[in-house]
């Protein structure tokens, strides 16, 4: 019997929803609950599924969403999630027929882009994707950060209150798009997001513990910054020895994010502050009295985009500097391929295809990779990914394309 890859309707959205349990390893067991949850957000239009008489063995879905370039613009994106295939049915080409379905409706609607976090890093670079951001986890020895320990609040006039979930939920959007709006990587937010990540919504299949929310409010009362956290309960011969986790920590000015990071770290009991994803540049080391006291957990790359309209992408953001490149770039399915004349300035640029003679060649997984400036063109040039047409021309790219700070998501979809 052939395999049909088609999109979903409601009668099969709970064995879809199984079959992202079995792809996931996490249960297959899905409650109706869940269901009515997740259907209600779902597009089914853009939601896929592959299946094998009747039943469903692979699953793909994306939904719309706003990507922030350097800059501060933001620009149409293709989300990709709960990408999967059952253990049964892989090497049959499914992955590849529902990825060609669905890049090639993101380019005919106007996406610019196309996004995911990439669970495998081998599996996406053959649809063109490459990873345009990554993350740093620190973990902090309190004792040893050498921070003031009789710490009694932020010296700055401002002040770290608690807040309750239904507070974050009225507080977090307009926050969040104040941060969004100046990191380069960031991506929106719905209220379906906001209600999970406060718990309004909770499911019996997913583990969920009430966090600790606050809020940094400047000395004008304004909210600047917003850490959610966690912490276990670990004591030892009546002594705690306990570790503090933060889940999401965005703040708006370099005073909340040290007030926050202040605060969490003066916690009676807490021990050790887990910092969670945060950005490889991220300030907190350097918050500290001894930088040495945050060590490395975790480093890895995270959001992973696909340029679908390179004019778009390329006019969309500013530049370092100004100048003029012309790149040619190779897409075997076709979507980017072309040559570009880019002129670029830090107040903007204008991008446009060209038959001028190339300066930089490349695949747009480079191009994906370049694209937030967290690579270097001369680094993927050394490996042979990105190839010099004219001399002076990957200095050029470097002065253009990197950025001051490193690009950053903070946020899994």
């Amino acid at each position: 019997m052939s395999l049909e890859v088609r999109t979903v309707g409601e009668d099969d959205f709970h064995g879809w929803l199984a079959t992202v349990g079995i792809g996931f390893l996490s249960s297959p067991e899905v409650s109706k609950e869940l269901v009515e949850w997740r259907l209600g957000g779902a597009d089914l239009t853009r939601t896929q599924g592959a299946f094998d008489g009747g039943r469903c063995v692979a699953t793909f879905r994306s939904f719309a969403q706003e990507l922030t370039v350097v800059g501060g613009a933001r620009v149409p994106a293709d989300a990709v999630s709960q990408v999967t295939v059952s253990p049964t049915h892989r090497r049959r080409g499914l992955l590849s027929r529902m990825m060609a379905r669905d890049l090639a409706a993101a380019k005919e609607r106007g996406d610019a882009v196309a996004t995911l976090i990439a669970a495998e890093y081998p599996i996406y670079g053959r649809y063109g994707f490459g990873p345009a951001t990554s993350f740093t986890e620190w973990r902090i020895d309190v004792a040893r950060a050498r921070l003031d320990t009789r710490y009694a609040g932020p010296q700055d006039g401002g002040r770290v209150d608690f807040v309750t979930p239904e507070e974050v939920r009225t507080l977090g959007p307009a926050l969040h798009d104040r941060f969004r709006a100046r990191q380069p990587g960031a991506v929106s937010r719905g209220d379906r997001w906001w209600q999970q990540a406060t718990g309004a919504v909770r499911f019996p299949e997913e583990e969920w513990r009430e966090p600790f929310h606050a809020v940094y409010r400047s000395a004008d009362g304004e909210v600047e910054g917003l850490v959610t956290y966690t912490s276990d309960d670990r004591w030892e011969h009546k002594r705690p020895e306990q570790t503090l986790e933060v889940s999401k920590l965005i703040a708006v000015t370099p005073a909340a994010e040290r007030a926050l990071w202040h605060f969490l770290c003066s916690i009676d009991w807490i021990l050790h502050v887990k910092t969670g994803h945060r950005a490889p540049d991220d300030l907190v080391p350097l918050l500290l009295g001894d930088p040495r006291a945050a060590s490395i957990e975790e480093h890895a790359d995270y959001l992973w985009i696909r340029p679908l309209d390179v004019p778009e992408l390329l006019s969309a953001r500013t530049y370092g500097g100004s100048g003029s490149l012309v790149l040619e770039v190779r897409d075997a399915d076709g979507y980017a391929a072309g040559r570009y004349h880019l002129d670029a300035g830090p107040e903007g640029a204008t991008c446009a295809r060209t038959t001028r003679s190339a300066d930089l060649t490349l695949d747009v997984r480079e191009l994906a990779a370049l694209y937030l400036g967290d690579e270097s063109p001369t680094r993927l040039a050394a490996l042979g990914r990105v190839q010099e047409d004219r001399p002076g021309a990957l200095a050029t790219a470097d002065a253009l394309l990197r950025t001051a700070r490193r690009p950053w998501c903070p946020d899994i979809f």
